[in-house]
């Protein structure tokens, strides 16, 4: 069995930071894992791509050569990855029982409602890697309660758009720190928050959280258009987050951990025989 995590979410919510860290948690357990990049307009990286779209065909090309725009562009790419799959078939063929990472671009629109991840998903299902999604949102999402309503309705359409197993991370929690009342507010980028606010984040009371923001309200003309995005989210209870903090490796076991149950990490797989050993292999020890 192949095991594929596709990590999404919107720009700038750290995705490729947390595809690096993974990777190395992953080879500091000495378990074997590989980096896949999807982004054609990525530029650089910490470690170098297994599998690069860019290979295949870059953003630079399609703009310089067609004349699209950045999205416009990006969207031509998915397209023609998705003609040319047996490309992609033939850089996936040497990877058996191994981890992929693939890490995703930061255009909303290829999650929430265009069918090319979907397509991929798919073809990856059929040669037989068991693929879910981590979308990270970022911690300055809660620094607005309808602000983070957003991304919360963001992944939720991700969520129905790929339909596969899903895991919703709070990133750079960091940058959020666990304070009182008597913490410097500039100690923390994304703002100080207690860790019993902090919580309400993470399996989020729509309704709770909408009233405590309601004698706050700077825009009471969309007092009903809140409602009603409020009553969907709590129609639809399908959005849970894990905080992750980078520089906590607890944190990022954690994440890890629910992965490999989103996957069933390992469950299929037998004993692997150990390798045969002669008199050689011993000269080292014996002397």
């Amino acid at each position: 069995m192949r095991y594929a995590v596709l990590v999404t979410g919107p720009a700038g919510s750290g995705k490729s930071t947390f595809c690096s860290s993974l990777l190395t948690h992953l080879q500091t357990s000495r378990r074997t894992a590989h980096l896949m990049n999807l982004d054609p307009a990525a530029e650089s990286f910490e470690y170098e791509p297994s599998i690069d779209i860019k290979d295949l065909i870059s953003l630079e090309d399609v703009m310089g050569e067609l004349g699209y725009g950045p999205n416009g562009g990006l969207i031509y790419c998915f397209e023609y990855l998705l003609q040319n799959m047996d490309w992609l078939d033939e850089e996936l063929g040497e990877f058996e029982d191994d981890y992929l990472i693939i890490d995703c671009p930061g255009q909303i629109e290829l999650y929430t409602h265009h069918p090319l991840l979907p397509a991929l998903v798919n073809h990856l299902s059929r040669v037989g890697f068991r693929t879910c999604a981590a979308y990270l949102l970022e911690s300055q999402f809660i620094e607005d309660r309808y602000k983070f309503f957003s991304g919360v309705l963001s992944a939720m359409s991700a969520m129905v758009n790929l339909e596969i197993p899903w895991i919703n991370i709070l990133s750079k929690m960091d940058l959020v720190t666990g304070g009182t009342d008597g913490d410097d507010p500039t100690a923390a980028r994304n703002g100080i928050r207690r860790r019993r606010d902090i919580a309400r984040y993470l399996d989020p009371d729509p309704f709770l959280l909408a009233s405590a923001e309601e004698s706050n309200t700077s825009n009471p003309r969309f007092h009903m258009l809140n409602q009603a995005i409020v009553q969907l989210i709590e129609d639809h209870p399908l959005v849970q987050f894990l905080p992750l903090n980078l520089s906590d490796t607890d944190s990022l076991e954690t994440v890890l951990s629910h992965i490999d149950h989103t996957i069933q990490y390992g469950e299929d797989e037998e004993p692997k025989e150990p390798k045969d050993m002669d008199e050689g292999d011993f000269a080292d020890a014996m002397d």
